[in-house]
């Protein structure tokens, strides 16, 4: 499969998790609810790693890459608390397309941080999502 192909399937789960999320959300604290979800998270993904035998080259990973999963854990854990309270407290029509505003900032932060190039394709694009989500709190 491409990278396109994943990056549809990813869209598509996350669409599917804000619904999901939004419906357990209801009548418990926004952060047990995430504590439920990352527990599930968990265990889903050991179990692939394990099944798929990804887990051999765990003595292998260099120090700067675990360093750097264990900052993105911490970023991820953030959002996720931030977006179970946001969903909690708004409606999920809402709170999506503004937790989407990630897509815009990624791309600056890629071309700031990594030297990614931003085409005038991407740079509208980003621009019209970030207008387009902002449109939605109005």
């Amino acid at each position: 499969m491409t990278w396109l192909l994943y990056a549809v399937i990813s869209a598509a789960a996350s669409a599917l998790t804000a619904l999901l999320a939004k419906l357990g959300v209801e009548g418990i604290p926004s952060t047990l609810a995430t504590a439920i979800r990352t527990i599930v998270v968990v265990v889903f993904l050991w179990l692939t790693v394990i099944a798929l035998g990804e887990h051999r080259v765990v003595a292998t990973i260099s120090r700067r890459s675990i360093v750097f999963l264990v900052l993105s854990g911490f970023a991820t854990g953030i959002a996720w608390l931030a977006y179970f309270r946001a969903l909690q407290l708004g409606p999920v029509s809402r709170v999506a397309p503004i937790d989407k505003l990630s897509l815009p900032l990624t791309i600056v932060l890629a071309a700031l941080l990594l030297g990614e190039p931003v085409s005038w394709r991407v740079g509208v694009g980003a621009a019209l999502m970030t207008i387009g989500a902002l449109l939605t709190i109005s």
